[in-house]
């Protein structure tokens, strides 16, 4: 039936795309997405810095790779020619340090070179903003003095 027929408008249906537009134009979103890029790229640096920096200074005191650290809890270990655990239970300290490595100097680049600057970005732009704020009100409130000046000078000078 048209709407004419039954005297009622048609529904619309929401168009799958705008919505799916509009999802993606986000503000949210496509900083998610430029994050998650960031953060892959920045993947490859931190390695570097732990394959080239971290890792010679602790082969200075002992081997250069750190999952080559391991323990034997249940020993004595026996391990196959491609160095995987064939008798024992083996710990491997030496890749979790490794981990917990990368994620500290990600997380120390992340906040001293991104976290930290944009914080003071926003707080000179926040203490900008106020003294705006306040540069407006004054002059607003200049701007009422006047006014109620001009009106009283009416007043009296209606009376």
């Amino acid at each position: 039936m048209s709407e004419q027929a039954s005297g009622r408008p048609e529904e619309k249906k929401p168009n799958v795309w705008a919505g799916f537009r509009e999802f993606l134009m986000r503000g949210n979103v496509v900083d998610l997405a430029v994050a998650v890029v960031i953060g892959a790229a920045f993947t490859g640096v931190v390695n570097s810095v732990v394959n080239g920096v971290i890792n010679p200074v602790v082969g200075a005191f002992g081997t250069k790779d750190l999952a080559s650290y391991k323990s034997c809890l249940k020993g004595p270990c026996a391990y196959d020619s491609a160095g995987h655990v064939t008798h024992g239970v083996a710990i491997l300290w030496g890749s979790v340090l490794g981990a917990v490595l990368n994620f500290l100097i990600t997380a120390a680049v992340v906040y001293f070179l991104m976290v930290v600057p944009m914080g003071r970005f926003l707080a000179r732009r926040a203490a900008k903003r106020a003294k705006e704020e306040e540069q407006h009100a004054e002059a607003e409130a200049t701007e009422v003095a006047l006014l109620r000046e001009i009106r009283d000078a009416l007043v009296a000078r209606s009376s």
